[in-house]
């Protein structure tokens, strides 16, 4: 069964993959993330880590949304360098450096911070704070800092529903000065001395400094999401998976699973029932090969997840 899952992979799934990739990388935003993940047959020893990258749009185009599952050996920086090297846009991700690198190497992409993560160093050190003294707490830089982000994190959130131009208007008007005034505070703080720069507390500030430019890429742009939590979301249906059946045997496996998971949380996100979009792309797809068993991934436009010509049985019901 599992071969069967390869081979037809390998014959239908790859140039339906590509399909969905040149929709993807024609938007102006995307999202990106990776977990680790265990191949057996692609692992260089018992503890090696390999890596299934998630790429998909940006969380605000709901009309079109995609989602494509990427298997590699590793994470550095070549991985998501091969994938968007004709990219023109922004990208969203946590603050790994491997996307700063692609951001430097290819003039036409725009890497954009997550504020999710930047946030991570405060909160950490609240929980290692002493409970017993709750008003010490309150007045520590940490508590002091995710207060802060709160404000304009939580501004920001209202914003979800309003178009991309009316969302930029807000950000300028009532985010932008919260943001300035935050740097500021943090600079101020890191300058002061008072904090260990190896505490979590100082990791978190120095971060924050760091990764300035990054961070404010969603203040100019309608369009970009101030975190990075719709790839964490579509990557979690694999790390719930990966739970169960715990690795992969081999490297086609893993990029054959990929695949799968490719078409089917797109089509999750698209309002379509997996199985039964399953069963109507298989039976169309054979029909496209050509005499060498390819398939044109121009042909392919009537069965993405988003068309509408999809038979009404690949559709959830909708709510009345």
């Amino acid at each position: 069964m599992s071969n069967w899952i390869i081979k037809c992979a390998n014959r239908y799934f790859v140039p339906f993959i590509e399909r969905m990739k040149q929709e993807l990388l024609s938007l102006h935003v995307t999202q990106s993330d990776e977990t680790p993940t265990q191949v057996i047959g692609d692992s260089d020893h018992p503890n090696s880590k390999c890596y299934m990258w998630v790429h998909r749009s940006g969380e605000f185009y709901t009309k079109r949304p995609i989602v494509i599952y990427e298997y590699q050996k590793g994470r550095d920086h070549q991985k998501p360098l091969e994938f968007y090297k004709n990219y023109k846009g922004i990208l969203v991700t946590d603050s790994l450096e491997q996307y700063h690198l692609v951001d430097k190497k290819l003039p036409e992409v725009t890497n954009a911070n997550c504020w999710a993560h930047a946030r991570r160093d405060f909160a950490d050190a609240l929980k290692a704070a002493d409970k017993k003294d709750p008003q010490s707490v309150k007045q520590s830089v940490a508590y002091q800092a995710l207060q802060k982000i709160s404000e304009f994190y939580n501004a920001d959130t209202e914003l979800k529903e309003l178009s991309s131009a009316e969302r930029l208007q807000k950000r300028q008007e009532l985010i932008r000065p919260m943001v300035e005034e935050f740097f500021a505070w943090v600079k101020q703080q890191a300058a002061n001395c008072t904090v260990p720069p190896k505490s979590k507390t100082g990791q978190g500030l120095n971060f924050i400094i760091n990764q300035e430019p990054y961070l404010k890429v969603f203040l100019e742009d309608g369009d970009v999401p101030s975190d990075n939590s719709a790839s964490e979301r579509a990557i979690r249906t694999f790390c719930l998976g990966k739970k169960n059946w715990m690795f992969h045997n081999t490297a086609n496996g893993a990029s054959a699973s990929a695949s799968v998971y490719s078409i089917s949380e797109t089509a999750k996100l698209n309002n379509l029932r997996p199985y039964y979009y399953f069963k109507y792309i298989l039976t169309e797809l054979p029909k496209l090969c050509d005499e060498k068993g390819n398939i044109e991934p121009a042909k392919l436009d009537y069965l993405m997840p988003w068309s509408d010509s999809l038979p009404e049985e690949c559709r959830k019901a909708r709510r009345s």
